[in-house]
């Protein structure tokens, strides 16, 4: 997987359309509106435009050193195997928030976990192939990172 590569730049020498996703994103995740169409209409911007950026422009804010992920995965009804997972994400630097597992069917679990990433490294997305590497476990994926 491609590690990701950030930069912090001063927005006054990016394109206007930079700034009008993060304004989108912000209405749509305050709850003053919860139509993308008329949002993008509001702050003047394309659909297209917005959903090619809004996962990848972010605004500088003092909680981005509080960063939160969702994981999910599958995992084998064996003893200490879901204590390996939170080792290993804890190893990282991972501040383990919430747990929710599933009771096993057919000796399979469903977990989610919900994680705290300002220690992290690597980076959340880097989990996952090494969460799937372990035995018993599968079907890692990432849900959603703030």
């Amino acid at each position: 997987m491609k590690k990701r590569k950030y930069l912090l730049v001063d927005a006054s020498i990016l394109p206007d359309y930079y700034e009008k996703v993060i304004e989108a994103k912000a209405l749509l995740s305050s709850g003053k509106e919860t139509n993308v169409s008329e949002v993008v209409k509001t702050v003047g911007i394309s659909r297209s435009t917005f959903y090619k950026y809004k996962d990848y422009v972010f605004a500088l804010t003092d909680e981005m050193e509080h960063r939160k992920a969702v994981i999910s995965f599958m995992l084998s009804h064996k003893a200490g195997l879901l204590g390996e997972v939170l080792r290993i994400l804890s190893e990282y630097g991972a501040n383990i928030l919430t747990i929710s597992q599933n009771m096993p069917i057919h000796d399979i679990a469903h977990v989610t976990i919900s994680l705290e990433l300002s220690s992290v490294h690597p980076d959340a997305e880097d989990f996952i192939p090494m969460l799937n590497d372990i035995d018993g476990v599968s079907g890692a994926k990432l849900i959603s990172i703030e």
